[in-house]
């Protein structure tokens, strides 16, 4: 369950949903830098697990949209304090990454004489 909802275009994908359905090559464009292959596999592992809905409407071409479930809507809450808590700690986050980075850096190479 974490590895569906803890992973970077899955939450991108709910949090985009979140204002209604969307078609998607919207939902494509309008993530930017995901392929073609990785969003339907995470539309449909979404679809799967109950968080998000597929509705094709059948015309030449079928239109197909996504919206989320109750159950994506209520997911909306934890991913949105996760959200809030990442802005407020990154700062701190870059602290720590500049420290560890600086702790190990290798020693310089010394050139033979």
């Amino acid at each position: 369950m974490l590895a569906r909802v803890g992973d970077k275009w899955s939450i991108l994908v709910i949090r985009h949903l979140r204002e209604g359905p969307v078609r998607f090559n919207d939902l494509r464009r309008d993530l930017g830098g995901i392929t073609h292959k990785v969003l339907t596999s995470t539309l449909r592992g979404l679809e799967r697990d109950g968080f998000v809905l597929r509705t094709v409407t059948p015309t030449v071409p079928p239109r197909v949209d996504y919206a989320l479930t109750e159950l994506g809507q209520e997911l909306m809450e934890p991913i949105d304090m996760l959200a809030t808590w990442a802005l407020r700690r990154r700062a701190a986050v870059h602290h720590a990454r500049a420290a560890y980075d600086a702790r190990e850096e290798p020693p310089p190479r010394r050139e033979p004489s």
